[in-house]
């Protein structure tokens, strides 16, 4: 399954490529790739990948989860 996460105050791609190594920490995370201009982390997941898993991970970070949304477009 393919999401986008939509977050707030991804400052630079630094930041942005930190958090999606962070991401793909979590079991069951396939694939992780930000990019901050667009606030955005592109993940690949088992089904079994929960939400709440993902927005755990931003806990404390200061930056905040607007939202995750099935991954649609041309190539899915």
């Amino acid at each position: 399954m393919k999401k986008v996460i939509s977050v707030n105050d991804l400052c630079c791609q630094r930041c942005a490529d930190q958090m999606a190594v962070k991401i793909a920490l979590i079991d069951g995370i396939r694939a992780a790739k930000a990019n901050y201009k667009k606030g955005v982390i592109f993940i690949e997941a088992d089904e079994r990948v929960s939400d709440d898993a993902i927005i755990s991970v931003f806990e404390g970070t200061g930056m905040e989860v607007l939202s995750i949304a099935p991954r649609k477009g041309l190539f899915g």
